[in-house]
């Protein structure tokens, strides 16, 4: 059975469980991702792909995904049926991507849609830049388990999809830097210390490029690093094995946790006043406000998140403060402050009153 609509309500009040479990190093990673890109053997790329034949894939890769049953049952989204509040959830929660929506709001977007389970560990995006955007979530820094819940839906659908391959390069994909394994991996990182000292940030940037990798921010490509969050990812696909690029950030990010973690230490060392000032501050301003923007929420969450991790301070859960991170963003503070007005998108004034007032509530 699929889910089309989504109930806005009880989508925007839980965390894919991604999120509100804690995993391997969760005081300095947050999540892994694996992002598998596939097409369909004989159709077009999306590039040349018509309106009847993205929606003919579309409806093609619908049944395959509802009988793989995501989580015990598959949740379908089409974007035609999505109102704009459900796109920006399901954006915020990294269920789908920008280019998945429509360029404006008389864009139809035909055979575009996203797949997914309960968990949210494990989603599929329909006719985006390539035919199927496979990918899997874990907790912490467990790239072997989000490889592996790739993997699994991988292979179910190879055996009812055959997807366009070449003996030579691999997997063909819309765009070149995919081809290959098709694979993106990538860690979220949160770097608060390091982003105190911004020459050290930046070794961090300049390290990752020397190992062929990308930092970018907290929703991938095109995004701003809000809250001290950074993705870290492969850019290479072609000529390297899926286990080569895991290995590749398998051997750079623990060395980035050590890095954070002595930042933090040094901090502590030599301005722990300062840094537990910074704290108090930042959890009486989130407590008072009558006006926040988003990414000042995000950064005294962040500040909140470095004083939790570094003992400085104990007044709330980790598991809180990840789901205040995702409700303080626009699409699920509409849902949760605005009830039933999904169909306009609160203005920005009015969207800060809620989003501190929202806050106030849940730190009080």
């Amino acid at each position: 059975m699929a889910y089309s609509p989504i109930d806005c309500n009880s989508l925007a009040k839980h965390a894919g469980s991604w999120l509100s479990s804690t995993g391997p190093e969760s005081d300095v990673v947050i999540s892994c991702r694996v992002r598998l890109a596939r097409n369909v053997k004989g159709e077009p790329f999306m590039s040349r792909l018509d309106a009847d034949g993205a929606e003919a894939l579309c409806h093609r890769l619908r049944i395959a995904l509802l009988d793989a049953r995501i989580d015990g049952e598959t949740r379908w989204v089409p974007m035609t049926e999505a109102s704009p509040v459900l796109r920006l959830l399901l954006l915020e929660r990294n269920l789908i991507s920008r280019d998945l929506l429509p360029k404006d709001e008389s864009s139809t977007s035909p055979g575009r849609a996203v797949a997914f389970g309960e968990s949210e560990t494990v989603s599929v995006m329909v006719n985006e830049e390539d035919h199927v955007r496979l990918q899997a979530m874990s907790a912490g820094l467990d790239l072997d388990l989000a490889w592996q819940r790739a993997e699994i839906l991988d292979r179910y659908l190879e055996e009812r999809i055959e997807f366009a391959t070449s003996e030579k390069l691999g997997y063909l994909t819309g765009c070149p830097t995919n081809v290959g394994t098709g694979l993106r991996a990538s860690v979220m990182l949160h770097l608060p210390a390091l982003g105190l000292v911004r020459q050290e940030l930046e070794k961090v940037f300049a390290s990752a490029q020397r190992t062929g990798l990308a930092v970018r921010g907290m929703h991938g490509e095109g995004s701003r690093a809000a809250g001290d969050l950074y993705q870290i990812s492969n850019q290479v696909t072609l000529g390297r094995s899926e286990m080569d690029l895991i290995e590749d950030l398998r051997a750079l990010v623990p060395e980035i946790v050590r890095f954070e973690r002595r930042m933090r230490e040094t901090l502590l060392d030599r301005m722990r006043p300062a840094v537990e000032d910074r704290v108090a501050q930042s959890f009486g301003t989130l407590k008072t406000s009558r006006a926040m923007p988003t990414e000042t929420a995000l950064a005294h969450l962040s500040n909140i998140r470095l004083g939790l991790h570094t003992g400085l301070f104990d007044g709330v859960r980790l598991a809180l403060l990840n789901e205040l991170a995702l409700h303080v963003q626009r699409g699920h503070l509409q849902v949760l402050m605005a009830p039933g007005e999904e169909l306009e998108l609160l203005d920005t004034s009015e969207r800060d009153k809620r989003r501190a007032s929202y806050l106030r509530k849940r730190l009080a």
